[in-house]
């Protein structure tokens, strides 16, 4: 007799796998036969599943069509399945799964507009949080700006694409008015998805990209400022830095090992 969280396994992958007649059996057959029971269930998971990813990929919803996105969904949904009850967590990988579905091969551009929906449905169900102030980023000593932490907004998400993801993105969108041509010749894009008043997703330029990946990665300011300055040798640190403070892309910074610092250069007696 298998326990009740071997029934709960069993039942969820012959949800997912239409090939588990080994579940079958362990269904008592009712009005209808066993196996016509496990189907209720699995159609009504399946268009819950389905409905769900289409709300998360409008825009690759109309790239492909209704009718193609539910077929590949279903092909998501078996390699994919859901690990949580929270909906909202379903579908990070089809981005993923739309580079290696072998109907979408030659649409080289979809992976990456999914994965730029997927950015903004993160950002929007993203936890709220205290923005970086510049009273907090005066206090630190000029000395020991190298060594600064910075945090980059829960929200946050970078998105770099060989392809122009935005510009597509954009004239899918609904109500869109003017020219719809997009060329892929127009060249790839670095972008940041963020949540400010609303979701939003600006352009970034390879230094600030490579600013904000290297703060995302957790390394001091000084190697984030190098990192950026190797990619755009032209760009403007502070003013990148400050603009990132003052729309509160940045929210936190790790003082851990300079508050002792701080403290003497802030009783130090002014000569």
């Amino acid at each position: 007799m298998p326990s009740l969280p071997e029934l709960q396994r069993g039942f969820f992958q012959a949800i997912v796998d239409k090939a588990a007649p080994e579940f079958i059996q362990e269904i008592e057959p009712g009005r209808f036969p066993a196996a016509q029971h496990l189907n209720v269930y699995r159609n009504n998971v399946i268009e819950s599943l389905t409905s769900a990813l289409q709300a998360v990929y409008p825009v690759v919803t109309r790239l492909v069509s209704e009718g193609f996105f539910r077929y590949a969904s279903a092909g998501y949904i078996a390699k994919y399945p859901p690990r949580s009850g929270n909906l909202h967590e379903f579908g990070g990988h089809f981005g993923d799964f739309l580079a290696v579905f072998s109907p979408t091969r030659e649409l080289v551009y979809l992976p990456d507009v999914a994965r730029l929906e997927w950015a903004r449905h993160r950002a929007y169900h993203a936890a709220d949080c205290i923005p970086l102030d510049f009273e907090t980023l005066a206090a630190v000593p000029p000395s020991e700006y190298g060594n600064l932490i910075f945090r980059l907004q829960p929200s946050a998400h970078l998105i770099t694409s060989a392809y122009p993801v935005l510009r597509i993105w954009e004239v899918n969108q609904q109500g869109y008015e003017g020219d719809s041509t997009v060329s892929l010749d127009e060249g790839g894009v670095s972008l940041l998805v963020i949540r400010r008043s609303d979701v939003e997703i600006e352009a970034l330029s390879a230094g600030e990209l490579a600013l904000l990946s290297a703060i995302a990665a957790g390394r001091p300011f000084a190697l984030a400022a190098e990192a950026a300055l190797d990619a755009e040798p032209d760009l403007d640190l502070s003013a990148a830095l400050a603009r990132h403070v003052r729309l509160g892309t940045l929210v936190q910074l790790d003082l851990e090992g300079l508050l002792p610092r701080m403290a003497v250069f802030q009783n130090r007696p002014h000569e």
